[in-house]
């Protein structure tokens, strides 16, 4: 007798491919944000956007703060620490958070997920370990810096253009993050 069934190639599982969904959910993820708000950004609204099962998010991601933790890590790629000098390595990390919390959806994602992140412990740590420590140790073994020294870096310059974000509704000029540069570098350069 045979099966009604069609055979499937060796090697591949059933259902569906999935390969690529990070990616397409990612995208979703940014442009739902960068569209609604990240208040308004819910889930089922990214799995709609992104042409997904909320199920196959949630398999994925516990929860909507995690998934924005991983998306801003793909949005961010790993932290330029090229240039040679201090001075250098500083500017360019500047530069370069300025610039990716100016990409759309992900400054309002970040500012969104750090805002979540006051009334819930579990989201704190999963923004320490997941998304935080990951550059800030790509500093500290670029500049030959503590922790508490390199931390306290990442906190003023993200926290300025976040600030920024948030009271303006607009990312930092260039002009802006050039003043930016300008007064970190004396006290950490």
């Amino acid at each position: 007798m045979t099966s009604a069934t069609p055979a499937r190639p060796p090697g591949r599982s059933p259902g569906r491919p999935r390969s690529g969904v990070n990616d397409v959910v990612f995208a979703a993820t940014l442009s739902t944000v960068h569209e609604l708000g990240y208040a308004r950004a819910t889930v089922e609204r990214i799995a709609a956007a992104a042409g997904v099962a909320k199920t196959t998010i949630y398999r994925r991601w516990p929860t909507k703060g995690a998934l924005i933790v991983d998306c801003l890590l793909d949005a961010f790629g790993p932290v330029p620490v090229d240039g040679g000098s201090r001075a250098a390595i500083l500017s360019g990390a500047i530069r370069w958070i300025a610039g990716k919390i100016g990409e759309p959806g992900v400054g309002d994602a970040f500012a969104g997920v750090f805002s979540d992140a006051v009334s819930d412990p579990g989201l704190r740590v999963i923004l320490a370990t997941r998304l935080q420590d990951p550059y800030r140790i790509a500093l500290q073994d670029a500049l030959g810096e503590p922790e508490q020294r390199v931390l306290f870096f990442i906190d003023v310059v993200v926290g300025t253009l976040l600030h920024r974000l948030g009271m303006t509704g607009v990312p930092m000029v260039e002009a802006d993050v050039d003043a930016l540069v300008d007064m970190v570098l004396p006290v950490f350069g």
